[in-house]
């Protein structure tokens, strides 16, 4: 077994990322042609997390992005199911992964997360969600572990507004992405899966919808680089 299946079972989904960990960051730069910084700078503004909050970056990996949730004062957690993942994001922040002054690693499964009732004021998950085998009990877990009145955004691939563009992205990530994750090193066979789950996955209402049903309110959505992925952002009934 060398990649998970579109059924997204943990434990195959937890080992296919273990694999890919070392060369994750890298290959998300190159294949995104650089927009996930973009796209990283726009969930943080999103959050908009201030001094005394504490921010939930679930499904953080390498907590690339989680160390963007701490530059107005808040405080955030980096929680991920792949122990490669937290491992490489261990070594990266210095080699210890619940002291000192940089980000705390917590390993974590979206569907029983380890955190108490009303515990963030904030939760955000970035092209993660999609990986989850229940996607229904991860947002109700969200909604379970944040404070009343608290925020939920995900970031997460999409479906393309427009059309001719539509066809050619496709024809990239089924036929071009695999082949430049083998180029430079990563799991070819992992970025397939990738490239199946964003074909299978809800597009913008749909996914709205089962955000709504999940608990949280006033839910709405934007699209970054032409719906290539959209942010959605909710919030726990006060």
């Amino acid at each position: 077994m060398t990649r998970a299946q579109l059924d997204k079972q943990p434990d195959e989904v937890a080992a296919m990322f273990d694999r890919t960990a070392r060369r994750y960051d890298l290959v998300n730069d190159v294949i995104s042609l650089g927009q996930v910084r973009l796209w990283r700078k726009a969930v943080a503004a999103a959050v908009d997390a201030g001094p005394g909050e504490l921010v939930l970056d679930l499904g953080a990996g390498t907590g690339t992005s989680t160390d963007a949730f701490t530059t107005l004062g808040a405080r955030a957690i980096a929680s991920d199911f792949s122990f490669g993942m937290l491992s490489t994001g261990v070594r990266r922040h210095g080699g210890n992964a619940l002291s000192g002054p940089g980000v705390p690693f917590i390993a974590g499964d979206a569907l029983r997360l380890p955190f108490a009732d009303d515990a963030f004021d904030a939760v955000t998950i970035s092209v993660a969600l999609r990986n989850v085998h229940d996607t229904a009990q991860a947002l109700r877990e969200m909604l379970r572990v944040t404070k009343p009145g608290g925020r939920l955004v995900i970031l997460e691939f999409s479906h393309v507004t427009v059309g001719a563009f539509d066809v050619v992205y496709r024809e990239y990530l089924m036929r071009l992405l695999p082949k430049v994750a083998r180029v430079f090193g990563s799991n070819d066979d992992s970025y397939e899966y990738l490239a199946e789950s964003i074909r299978d996955w809800p597009d913008q209402p749909t996914l709205a919808r089962t955000i709504q049903d999940a608990g949280w309110e006033r839910v709405a959505w934007r699209n970054l680089t032409m719906g290539i992925v959209a942010m959605h952002r909710g919030f726990k009934p006060a």
